[in-house]
């Protein structure tokens, strides 16, 4: 069994698959608290469901896309059996995590989204940078980008450690708190080797849950 927060369907918001009609299985817990989360109801509450019937849930919605998420979705150590599930159903598995946890033992055949906190986010330290070893051209990196200072920090990260070489790397302004078309600027001003996404999801539907 889970504890899941919620289960729906929607566009995906961000990353490589960004528009794509996905399930999201939102997991409840995380141990970080970023100074820019979205998603803080999924801390605390949500209802503990057996494998099989996150699945059947999942099955109920027309899409063969599915991104495990949270909170922080590894907190839960099952969460690695229905990332295995999943794939064995034939879906097309994403997970969002921090990378505070090692993502090592993730199937092979989930993209792993991984999301390294910045210096704003208040959670740098908790950072495994042993996690790049791991990653390849499947995996992608993220970088939530709150002010001037965090963009030079990833862009020190990404050019400093050659990410590019590893996975695709991505770089968002956070919500509210960074000008998209300032950060567009320093992307093209260092012709940096990312693909900047703004969220979707927010866009089309602001910050309700389970959109």
């Amino acid at each position: 069994m889970l504890k899941i927060t919620e289960i729906f369907f929607s566009l995906q918001g961000e990353a490589r698959d960004a528009g794509r009609p996905t399930v999201f299985i939102r997991l409840t817990g995380c141990p970080l608290r970023c100074t820019y989360c979205d998603s803080e109801y999924a801390f605390f509450g949500g209802e503990w469901m057996h494998f099989d019937d996150i699945l059947a849930e999942t099955a109920r919605h027309p899409a063969r896309h599915v991104c495990v998420t949270g909170g922080e979705p590894l907190a839960q150590k099952r969460c690695l059996q229905l990332l295995e599930q999943l794939c064995d159903a034939g879906y097309a598995v994403s997970l969002e995590t921090s990378g505070a946890i090692d993502v090592s033992p993730v199937d092979e055949r989930v993209s792993r989204v991984v999301d390294l906190k910045t210096p704003d986010s208040g959670e740098a330290d908790r950072n495994l940078w042993s996690n790049l070893g791991t990653l390849g051209p499947h995996d992608q990196l993220k970088f939530v980008i709150c002010s001037r200072g965090d963009y030079e920090w990833a862009r020190e990260q990404i050019t400093g450690r050659s990410l590019a070489d590893l996975c695709e790397v991505l770089v968002s302004p956070a919500w509210g708190q960074q000008d998209p078309t300032q950060l567009a600027e320093w992307v093209l001003a260092d012709g940096l080797p990312v693909r900047m996404q703004l969220q979707l999801h927010k866009l089309l539907w602001g910050d309700e849950p389970g959109k």
